[in-house]
């Protein structure tokens, strides 16, 4: 019988990413959170139409969506290429193919 050294697969799924994409892709979903977080609570309630508003929101939700959107290619980049096998870094998928079926879907079924 062979023995395998190393770490389990179970402890190298709970344990913190061990490469640069990993790391990459959980700074890059966080960044994603944060920024949906705040287009939740700030921008979302507020009915009052303010002219900077008109001229900001644009460039936030782009580049929030860009964010959710490179952290699950970075993830996926991470995960097949590098063979990261931490949770962390499965979980930054999410945002990476909810953004694209909001793409997507905003595309394929316009109102």
């Amino acid at each position: 019988m062979k023995t395998v050294s190393g770490p389990t697969l179970k402890r190298r799924m709970l344990a913190w990413p061990s490469t640069r994409p990993g790391w990459w892709a959980i700074g890059l979903a966080a960044v994603y959170f944060v920024l949906s977080v705040i287009n939740t609570v700030v921008f979302m309630p507020s009915i009052v139409m303010v002219p900077w508003r008109q001229t900001i929101l644009p460039f936030y939700g782009i580049f929030m969506l860009l964010c959710g959107l490179s952290a699950g290619v970075v993830g996926l980049i991470a995960v097949t290429r590098w063979h990261e096998r931490s949770l962390l870094v499965w979980l930054t998928l999410l945002p990476g193919l909810s953004v694209l079926f909001l793409v997507l879907g905003e595309f394929l079924i316009p109102h």
